[in-house]
């Protein structure tokens, strides 16, 4: 697959398509949706900043794919994303999260993206200054003064204890290694910023800038805990951040889910709860365009993609404040899964819980096998469970396939280096009692 900001729309509905089954038509607004991201940043300075993205409002009920879809779609295009439940927030001077904080989780998540694409890109630099420093540890350098031969006979030792080093030769050795004590830290992201200020100044009255601890442990632990310090030390995290927060207002993506939660709707007596619409007045502004104060910095929201979703089974987009939905132009209505559609993503999906499963229990040599009806069988039943209960989409597939192998899962030991078949007629004895007895069906929720 070519780099991910360089597929188009059909390229990434045909990616989304190896994990998930059908909706293609909420799949193709979500894929024209982030394309149009990578087009803005293409034109000229002065046309981007009236380009501003069409947020979308996805309808559709739990375990349709309406996440999976957004997720996976931001994640192939490179884009920073994020997942909040709009039901977690709440409006201003009430105990709980405000809706900024989901902006700064933005930034946190596209710092660390852009941290982690400059790791990578020095990835041999940062292995070889580890192994270097374990290796002056284990031979310290000579004293001043020493002879030409000394110091050629040193190189040759040093040379071989890096190589030993490099191919983990030496891993279950113990040394003492110096690092750089870690800085307290909290939640700062969800604080305000003149709280973030007074909390940073702590921070360097009880952590001075540059301490070090020393602590025993095996080479190969020394490794991965020198891996931070080291990194820190090649990285230019001022520009890391910068481009962090660049890239968050440029192409981030907020996906906000059980948005139907926070509809306000006429509840029983005519009365309307005016909490919830407190949290969408609160959201209004974040969605329009406004500038966020975080620790790295402010942030406009201009051009952060928006991206709603809920299964409005209570409540109707039109009980969401009209501002509001007028910030989300584009809908995109997901379809509740069939029989059939329960059937594919056990067996066409790129990673499926069929072959999850299966790996799982090859670590403990069984080679679980599920014959073609057992599938159909599986599917099926799952489908009435739905019917028979409050319907959870995929999610289902998750209960009963836990249900079908609980017995091979809690015994796997005694069939090691067996093959264990799944029949239909071994789905059905596991199932059929949940899905007769509807009781029974909710309780696997």
């Amino acid at each position: 697959m070519k780099d991910g900001m360089d597929l188009t729309p059909q390229e990434i509905v045909a990616y989304l398509d190896d994990y998930i089954i059908g909706q293609h038509e909420a799949k193709k607004t979500i894929a024209i949706a982030l394309r149009n991201r990578w087009r803005r940043l293409q034109v000229s300075a002065d046309i981007q900043e009236e380009i501003t993205p069409k947020n979308i409002l996805m309808i559709g009920s739990t375990g349709v794919g309406k996440t999976e879809i957004a997720r996976r779609a931001a994640k192939v295009k490179g884009f920073p994303f994020i997942k909040v439940e709009a039901s977690k927030y709440t409006e201003v001077g009430f105990v709980g999260r405000d809706v900024e904080s989901m902006v700064r989780d933005l930034v946190a998540t596209s710092i660390h993206l852009v941290e982690n694409e400059e790791k990578e890109k020095n990835k041999e630099k940062i292995e070889e200054l580890i192994v270097e420093r374990i290796a002056k540890k284990l031979l310290p350098a000579l004293p001043s003064g020493v002879s030409a031969d000394k110091k050629q006979e040193y190189a040759l030792s040093f040379a071989k204890i890096k190589d030993k080093v490099r191919s983990n030769a030496l891993d279950q050795q113990k040394i003492e290694i110096e690092l750089h004590k870690k800085h307290l830290e909290g939640d700062f992201n969800n604080m305000p910023p003149e709280i973030v200020k007074v909390q940073e100044s702590l921070i360097k009255v009880f952590n001075k800038e540059g301490e070090k601890v020393t602590k025993e442990m095996t080479i190969k632990e020394a490794k991965e805990a020198l891996r931070h310090d080291v990194s820190q030390a090649i990285l230019d995290m001022e520009m890391v951040q910068r481009e962090g927060l660049k890239r968050a207002a440029q192409s981030g993506v907020i996906f906000i889910d059980e948005i139907d939660k926070i509809a306000v709707g006429v509840k029983e007596g005519g009365r309307q709860d005016p909490s919830k619409e407190g949290v969408q007045r609160d959201l209004l502004p974040i969605i329009e365009g406004s500038t966020i104060h975080t620790k790295y910095g402010p942030i406009s929201t201009d051009h952060i993609l928006f991206i709603a979703a809920g299964a409005f089974h209570l409540s109707k987009p039109s009980d969401l404040i009209p501002e509001l939905q007028g910030r989300f132009p584009l809908r995109a209505e997901l379809e509740s899964l069939s029989e059939e559609s329960m059937y594919k993503i056990l067996t066409q999906t790129k990673t499926s819980i069929i072959k999850q499963y299966q790996a799982l229990l090859a670590v403990e040599d069984v080679d679980l096998v599920f014959e073609p009806e057992a599938l159909r069988e599986l599917a099926k039943l799952s489908y009435l469970a739905n019917q028979n209960a409050e319907d959870i989409g995929a999610r289902r597939l998750h209960t009963t396939i836990e249900k079908v192998l609980e017995d091979i899962s809690f015994s796997a030991s005694e069939y090691k280096g067996e093959r264990f078949q799944i029949t239909k007629e071994y789905v059905s004895q596991r199932l059929q009692n949940l899905v007769d007895n509807v009781d029974a069906t909710r309780f696997i929720l």
